[in-house]
């Protein structure tokens, strides 16, 4: 099969013939129909992680928002059968330790990141295997198509599980997203629905009108401002009751927790870059002067996809707005290359793979 791979840091993958997996026996193998292109696989491209010893090895394939159809499973899988549409969440439990069986699997301590690591080669590639089938796929309803499904990523689910799981975000509530990349992008959609009214912040006209057109209520060009934080308290009267840092630079996660009004909650689903190697400091007395929740938002836990694919299925949330591009196999590097510059809009998605 072809299959992506992350041959040498910053330069680009090299599309090869690989092995097709095969199903361990709780496993299953699917045909992917489309993946897409997040910023962490811009990381890993980038060989992030060193400071957390996080960094992806050398040799492997990339991809960790995939979506397709079973084609094998192991001995022992029976919740999914060949013929299957599925989703593949990109954080992986084992379904038995005590937070996956609470309905925590996102942060399953024998669990595994979906392209990340040697033993799970990623979904840049025309097969991927996954392990613990039963526990980790999700079938999806007839009505969300395979690019849909892929657009909901590690992002869309990483705003879903921040907002509505983590912080609770209700009707009424005023809510300021820093970055609106694909992952920022979703939080509009997902905090818009919830009945949030949402101000989206970045420093493009692009994202700024892709942020209008699914749900914020007002925009912030940072480009041209001086005090973020100070501009969405004076829009909110008085600060936002949650604010998210979608990007994971210090500007912006400081721009978060300071443009909270009092028992404000703050969440982080950013990833630093090489300049923040995983440290951001952040005002400490002002946070507990003000009562302010500081969270962490990962992925989402395969257990809890049902509720948010009853919302694409029906139409209340559309994964499949944000996406504006689609490419070949060949075309990923390229398109990892741009987001070091921030030269990329929305979800963009491989679904090209030279079958």
């Amino acid at each position: 099969m072809h299959a992506a791979v992350l041959e040498a840091y910053d330069e680009p993958l090299v599309v090869r013939d690989r092995d097709s997996p095969t199903p361990d026996p709780d496993g299953a193998v699917v045909e992917v129909e489309a993946c897409g292109i997040c910023r962490s696989d811009w990381h890993a491209w980038q060989g992030h992680g060193d400071w957390a010893d996080d960094d992806v090895p050398i040799g492997q394939v990339l991809g960790h928002e995939p979506a397709g159809r079973v084609v094998e499973t192991g001995d022992r899988v029976r919740a999914v059968s060949s013929g299957d549409r599925v989703v593949v969440p990109f954080n992986l439990g084992d379904g038995t330790c005590s937070y996956c069986r609470n309905g925590h699997g996102n942060v399953c301590t024998d669990g595994w990141a979906l392209g990340f690591e040697s033993d799970v080669p990623g979904a840049f590639a025309e097969r991927v295997a996954v392990p613990h089938a039963d526990y980790n796929l999700v079938e999806l309803p007839d009505s969300v198509g395979f690019d849909a499904a892929a657009a909901l990523g590690c992002r869309y689910v990483t705003a879903f599980h921040a907002l509505a799981h983590r912080a609770d975000v209700d009707a009424g509530d005023r809510v300021a997203v820093h970055g609106c990349g694909g992952l920022g992008l979703a939080a509009v959609q997902i905090a818009s629905v919830l009945g949030a009214s949402v101000i989206a912040v970045d420093i493009r006209d692009e994202p700024l009108a892709m942020a209008r057109d699914v749900g914020a209520s007002s925009v912030v060009d940072a480009s041209g401002v001086a005090d973020v934080p100070a501009v969405i308290e004076a829009e909110t009267d008085g600060g936002a009751e949650v604010s998210v840092d979608a990007l994971g630079r210090a500007e912006t996660c400081r721009n978060s927790v300071q443009c909270l009004r009092p028992r404000g909650t703050h969440v982080q689903v950013g990833l630093t870059t090489a300049a923040e190697r995983g440290d951001v400091a952040l005002p400490t007395d002002w946070i507990t002067r003000w009562d302010i929740d500081v969270l962490g938002s990962r992925g989402m836990p395969p257990s809890r996809y049902d509720e948010l694919l009853r919302l694409v299925a029906d139409g209340t949330l559309s994964p499949g707005a944000l996406i504006t591009r689609r490419v070949a196999l060949e075309g990923v590097s390229e398109r990892l290359a741009a987001m070091t510059d921030y030269q990329t809009d929305g979800v963009e998605l491989v679904t090209e793979f030279g079958r």
